[in-house]
C-alpha cells in the first residue's frame, strides 16, 4: 500500500496572519496540521489549493483566493514538503482529473486527509477518493470546521462509504 497525505486548503486566506474574517479555525490548527504533515515524511505529501473564478458571484463572496493572489498562496508557517501542489474550483479536489492521474502513476491506494474545512472540502474530497476507489482515512484531530453542523451529516455519510476517521 503506498499512501498520500492531503493537505486540504492550508492558504493565506484561511489560515494566514490577514486571514479572510470568515476563517476562525483554532489558532492552534496549522501547529497540529504541520505535526501530521512531520509525520508522513516518508509519505507522499500533497497541497490542494481552493481557487475561486473571478466573476460576478465571486466578487461578492466574504473572502477571496484568486490565482495568483497572496490570499491563494499555500499559508506562511505551513510545512511545505513537496512541489505536489494542485488546484481546485469546487469542494472535492478530485474535480482535477490530474490529481487522479498523479495519484495512479505514484501507485497510490491509500489517502489520509488533513485541513479545512470539515463541513466543506474535506468530506467533499474524501467522497471523491471513495468514488475513486481509494481507500480514506480523515484524520479530525488536524482538520478544522467552522460549519459543525454540516461536517457531522458528512461524517455519518463518509463512515456509511467506509472512510475511517482517526
Amino acid at each position: 500500500m503506498k499512501k498520500a497525505l492531503f493537505v486540504i486548503d492550508a492558504q493565506e486566506v484561511s489560515f494566514g496572519e490577514n486571514h479572510a474574517e470568515f476563517f476562525q479555525y483554532d489558532k492552534g490548527l496549522l501547529s497540529v496540521i504541520n505535526q501530521v504533515i512531520d509525520d508522513n515524511k516518508d509519505n507522499l505529501v500533497i497541497y490542494i489549493r481552493n481557487l475561486m473564478k473571478k466573476n460576478l458571484i465571486n466578487k461578492f463572496a466574504p473572502f477571496h483566493a484568486y490565482d495568483g493572489s497572496k490570499e491563494a498562496e499555500l499559508a506562511q508557517g505551513l510545512h511545505i514538503v513537496s512541489d505536489n501542489v494542485f488546484d481546485k474550483y469546487v469542494g472535492d479536489a478530485f474535480s482535477n482529473k490530474q490529481l487522479d492521474e498523479f495519484l495512479k502513476k505514484n501507485n497510490v491506494d491509500e489517502i489520509e486527509i488533513i485541513g479545512a474545512d470539515g463541513g466543506g472540502c474535506v468530506p467533499l474530497t474524501a467522497m471523491g477518493a471513495r468514488k475513486a476507489g481509494y481507500t480514506v482515512t480523515v484524520n479530525a484531530k488536524a482538520v478544522g470546521t467552522m460549519m459543525k453542523a454540516k461536517a457531522e451529516k458528512y461524517n455519518t455519510k463518509l463512515k456509511e462509504m467506509g472512510v475511517k476517521f482517526i
